[in-house]
């Protein structure tokens, strides 16, 4: 299983374009994505190319693709005019044996991890900060932001596999890897 990990495109066509372009070069299995799909929040500047309506034509064009967590920038309206489901605050997933708690990121966290077995993945977004860290009980993963990342240069995603995470820029190049034990 590979997929790729993307969060907090905040309404950019532009990374949208470009996320979706390195997914078909990938040739990931699914794409996963984290919440804050169309629009900026309040505290977050517009990103470059930020037309929502275009992001969500551009998703919804690979909707079977797709599985999604709502982020604290998503709301019901959005549900309206996205064709696939984004109103979860959680997806608990299967990858090899490990089991990963896919979220948002501003209800559970490192900080507020969710209650689950020793060894699981915490995959998460909201921070804009990239992040690979290892917890006494959990593994937490963050791809950082295509569109408006903090704290860094890289504008990116990750790829999850049993194995290894990777994590890419847009273009495709690999800046970080991961064992995965």
């Amino acid at each position: 299983m590979k997929w790729m990990v993307a969060s907090d495109l905040h309404g950019s066509a532009t990374a949208c374009e470009k996320l979706l372009a390195a997914y078909e070069r990938e040739q990931a299995d699914k794409l996963l994505l984290l919440g804050d799909l169309l629009y900026h929040g309040p505290r977050n500047p517009l990103p470059g190319g930020y037309d929502p309506r275009r992001c969500y034509e551009l998703l919804n064009e690979c909707r079977d693709e797709i599985l999604c967590v709502r982020g604290n920038c998503d709301a019901a309206v959005d549900q309206m005019v996205l064709e696939f489901p984004i109103m979860s605050e959680y997806l608990l997933l299967q990858l090899g044996r490990r089991t990963v708690f896919a979220t948002h990121g501003d209800v559970w966290s490192p900080e507020r991890p969710p209650l689950l077995a020793p060894g699981f993945i915490l995959l998460a977004g909201h921070t804009h900060h990239a992040a690979c860290d290892m917890f006494p009980d959990f593994l937490y993963l963050n791809p950082g932001s295509p569109s408006l990342p903090k704290g860094t240069e890289h504008r990116g995603y990750l790829i999850l596999e049993e194995d290894r995470v990777t994590f890419k820029e847009l273009d495709g190049t690999a800046y970080r890897e991961h064992t995965l034990a």
